[in-house]
């Protein structure tokens, strides 16, 4: 994610729960599925809509609930590059990562507004506002963003595994 790159904003409310974003009634289908259904109770619109590159911006606990991994999935499906928020579920963040989510806890997450095209520095991180105002972010750990940039832990062992076999 460079700092170059604009980001459009679809701003979320507190406490966002799994089952809004992979909703109950549609987990006994593929992910294609499940993610047409994603944000249907709170934003019907959003799997219609949102775009690759797109990212959510929302208010405390995004993530709470089961700890079901489509819920990251779906996003992942759908193209959003990055969710920020002020805090997350455990085990959603968890799961975000492991499939290259990449989450960016921001305490000044709620000054962005619908629509904002933003900036993402995940260097530093930080969040560059549409007047060019940065919102420092909490500090990614390096093996987290090293799994965001190979497409999750699945494709990182893959990587790793091929460096090692073409090195026997």
């Amino acid at each position: 994610m460079s700092a170059q790159t604009q980001h459009r904003v679809w701003r979320l409310g507190p406490d966002i729960d799994t089952d809004a974003l992979a909703p109950g009634h549609a987990m006994k289908h593929g992910i294609d599925t499940i993610a047409q259904h994603c944000l249907e109770a709170i934003r019907p619109e959003f799997a219609r809509e949102v775009r690759p590159g797109d990212v959510i911006v929302a208010g405390p606990n995004f993530g709470i609930g089961s700890s079901r991994e489509q819920a990251a999935a779906v996003l992942v499906k759908l193209g959003v590059s990055a969710v920020i928020a002020p805090a997350y579920s455990g085990l959603f963040f968890r799961n975000a990562f492991n499939l290259g989510l990449l989450l960016l806890t921001c305490p000044q997450a709620e000054v962005l507004h619908e629509g904002d095209r933003i900036e993402i520095d995940a260097a530093a991180p930080a969040v560059i506002a549409p007047e060019g105002t940065r919102l420092a972010c909490e500090p990614v750990p390096s093996f987290l963003m090293d799994m965001v940039r190979a497409g999750g832990l699945l494709n990182q062992l893959r990587q790793r595994a091929g460096k090692k076999a073409s090195h026997a």
